[in-house]
């Protein structure tokens, strides 16, 4: 009897390249997908239509303060068309019961839950817990414990919040998740959407092999399930854990906050780390002249956690969001439609037309009378300088930071006062973009001072690799 013969190192070595070439055929085809179309107009009509949504939200289930129906119904009656759960590392799938007084939202989130929901909607029980024992209760009863009645609700799955709330072309929720994940002191959290699945954080060796690998996980469920979804890198400054070198060069990942509404996220950076407007010009350089990678899009989002007595400076809903111009209010066409770059980021802007092409990029401002618009064209040209140099302290030690780089990157091409603007391209420009800003300050910024924007996405110029 012949014994089996395991293979050879040469064998070996060729099916490993072969399963390499796999993976990278996958992550090409998740890239293509992404790759923006230059000639196309973005503007409402028969068949398309704007849809105004939040990809970051989370509740009572991870470190919200309010139940996702609560939720649910406050960005329905503030007109938005489209929200996703992103509670961190998990589904909202299970039977859970949580202590009223012991949830963050207490009472104040369980009253407005009844008050706003009918009687047979919100399940609760009593139940009787053991205590330690106040002097008085001792003395009472000479035990050292005392028994009390609890009030427990149980919290809704998102599939029970979801059919109560989803109607066609008017409003729907996703269900999604903020893959929370970290390399040493540096949190990575992603946010993935309209999954079918839990992802486990993959972890890694590095920041960027946390976030590849996080992307990659993502992509196999995608692939293997048929199922359209997107995963982002969220809010680069939390922690100052991402810099723009640990995310350009990641394949399959083409999407990542430009604008969070947490108080805590640090959109404007400090002295020493680049805003998250200037990664993204670093990212998108470095991704269309070297890398040979689509550019990465910008998207708004909330990132909410705190729904009451607002305003109160807390992380709070409707201070960012995306605008995607799609076919139908389903997650396939708005994923489809973001990921052919037909959306743009807001803090309180709205556009009416978005018009581009390799020869221009047109846009008007869906504007108000009383309000005064700036219309700023921005990008890097062929010809850009690229050395840099690190961030360094007062001790002269080298801190993790993206690294200062020319000013020909991300560079102010054009300016113009008004509610319409056109930038013709010459045919050196890697990329332009354009930041729409208001004169009107933001009802309830994430920082100080803050101006209500909107950011279109990067049009891909003549000189990109």
């Amino acid at each position: 009897m012949s014994r089996l013969k395991t293979p050879t190192s040469s064998l070996r070595r060729f099916l490993l390249s072969l399963l390499v070439c796999l993976v990278c055929c996958v992550l090409a085809g998740v890239a293509s997908r992404t790759s923006p179309a230059n000639g196309q107009s973005l503007q409402a009509s028969v068949d398309l239509k704007w849809y105004r949504g939040n990809l970051h939200t989370h509740s009572l289930w991870s470190d919200g303060d309010d139940y996702l129906e609560s939720i649910a119904l406050w960005y329905r009656e503030h007109g938005y068309d489209f929200l996703s759960f992103t509670d961190h590392n998990l589904l909202a799938n299970k039977e859970r019961w949580v202590d009223v007084d012991k949830s963050k939202g207490k009472h104040n989130a369980f009253d407005k839950l009844v008050k706003n929901f009918p009687k047979d909607w919100v399940e609760q029980r009593t139940i009787q817990v053991e205590r330690p024992a106040t002097d008085a209760e001792k003395r009472a009863t000479q035990k050292e414990v005392t028994k009390e009645d609890r009030l427990e609700t149980r919290l809704k799955t998102f599939r029970e919040v979801a059919d109560h709330f989803n109607e066609p072309g008017k409003f729907l929720l996703i269900q999604g998740e903020e893959v929370s994940d970290g390399f040493h002191k540096s949190p990575i959290h992603m946010n993935a959407t309209n999954i079918k699945e839990l992802l486990v954080p993959r972890h890694g060796t590095s920041v960027a092999e946390t976030i590849q690998n996080n992307t990659d996980a993502l992509i196999a469920q995608r692939e293997r399930t048929g199922q359209a979804m997107i995963i982002h890198l969220n809010h680069p400054n939390f922690g100052f854990g991402i810099t723009a070198e640990d995310l350009m060069r990641i394949r399959g990942e083409n999407f990542f906050e430009v604008y969070n509404g947490h108080p805590g996220v640090h959109n404007s950076g400090t002295k020493e780390h680049a805003s998250t407007e200037r990664i993204w010009d670093i990212i998108n350089t470095f991704r269309l002249s070297e890398l040979q990678l689509p550019p990465l899009f910008g998207l708004g989002t909330d990132d909410g956690h705190a729904y009451h007595n607002m305003p109160s400076r807390g992380a709070e809903p409707g201070r960012g969001w995306c605008m995607v111009l799609a076919a139908a209010l389903t997650p396939e066409s708005l994923i489809a439609a973001m990921e052919a770059g037909r959306f743009y980021a807001s803090s309180g802007v709205t556009l009416d037309r978005v018009t581009s092409s390799n020869a221009a990029l047109e846009v008007i401002v869906k504007a108000n009378a009383d309000v005064k618009y700036t219309i700023e064209f921005i990008g890097t040209r062929r010809d850009f300088e690229t050395n840099s140099e690190p961030v360094l302290d007062k001790e002269g030690q080298e801190v993790r930071a993206t690294r200062r780089y020319s000013e020909d990157i991300g560079k102010l091409l054009a300016s113009v006062e008004g509610a319409s603007a056109t930038y013709r391209l010459t045919g050196d420009e890697l990329y332009v973009r354009a930041r729409v800003t208001s004169s009107r300050l933001h009802p309830n910024p994430s920082e100080v001072g803050e101006f209500e924007r909107a950011w279109t996405q990067p049009v891909v110029g003549a000189a990109a690799k």
